[in-house]
């Protein structure tokens, strides 16, 4: 078994303890609640599906899903103050933690490639994306990012580890490395060459589809259209580069030893709280034709009663 954090006494369970598993129960509630109604509302309504929404269907069920892999583990934690756990089981959570943070660069990538097809190339948009082609591009990223992530996870198996102490709460790959005896240095080479094509690949793209939306929209003589455009697309790039640091930053201060610890762990936290929480608003109650159809299924639910 491997212990992430201390005991702590009894007064320092009143002041922190309890209000922090409130916290986490209620954040993760509330995660869940704002993704589940996108996931429910672009499902039941057949006026949304289409491809942009198609795309964004992924991105609240990838975030359920990271939330679910650290929040119940961490919140039991907390309640029991059992801070141990098994290293099989700290594998399994490390497994859906990338698989999440993948799934998330790619699937912003792919939707930063259908607002560039919509804006810059709107008569092809049709043409281009087709279901068979939206097809395999969903399955495509999934599919890639689960190989890649096995492969990642694979390398650490056959290795023994020496230590059972884990700084961090959450199973990174690179906390995982420091427990293992040796092998890190294959582990090393192949993690930041995954971190170097994940984050390059999401922010070439991105960067090329906003500076062509960019530029149609400065030279749209429909004033509204440019607006409405800019705002969209302003938002999600600052939605993009917040996820870019929020997730880099713990990846990376692994292999410093100048960060502290506390530090580390905040970020790690964060990326599993921000996100999710704001993915949902930015992607999904702000864009008109979703929260129209909230809004319509709410008012018919409560003239039912």
């Amino acid at each position: 078994f491997i212990c992430q954090q201390p005991r702590y006494n009894v007064i320092f369970q009143y002041f922190y303890i309890y209000p922090a598993f409130i916290f986490g129960l209620i954040t993760y509630l509330f995660i869940l609640i704002c993704n589940l109604t996108i996931i429910i509302t672009i499902c039941l309504n057949r006026n949304l599906h289409k491809p942009m929404y198609i795309l964004l269907l992924n991105l609240p069920i990838n975030d359920a899903m990271g939330a679910t892999s650290l929040f119940p583990q961490l919140m039991y934690s907390i309640w029991s103050q059992d801070r141990s756990i098994s290293y099989p089981a700290c594998l399994l959570q490390g497994f859906f933690v990338h698989l999440n943070g993948g799934a998330s660069y790619l699937i912003l990538t792919a939707m930063a490639y259908d607002r560039y097809i919509a804006i810059c190339c709107p008569l092809r948009y049709g043409a281009i994306m087709t279901t068979n082609n939206l097809v395999k591009i969903i399955t495509g990223m999934w599919l890639f990012n689960l190989t890649l992530i096995i492969v990642v996870f694979s390398l650490l198996i056959p290795y023994r580890i020496c230590q059972t102490h884990m700084t961090d709460l959450v199973c990174y790959k690179t906390a995982l490395m420091k427990l293992l005896c040796d092998g890190t240095g294959v582990n090393n080479i192949f993690g930041l060459s995954c971190i170097i094509f994940y984050h390059g690949l999401s922010l070439s793209v991105v960067t090329f589809t906003y500076i062509h939306i960019l530029i149609t929209c400065v030279t749209n003589k429909q004033s509204d259209a440019k607006i409405k455009a800019l705002q969209t697309c302003g938002t999600h790039l600052v939605v993009f580069l917040l996820l870019e640091f929020n997730t880099l930053f713990p990846l990376l201060s692994h292999r410093s030893e100048f960060v502290p610890a506390f530090l580390r762990r905040v970020f790690s936290i964060s990326n599993f709280i921000f996100p999710p929480l704001v993915n949902p608003l930015v992607y999904g109650f702000k864009t008109k034709e979703i929260r129209q159809k909230i809004y319509t299924c709410f008012k018919s639910k409560i003239r039912s009663i």
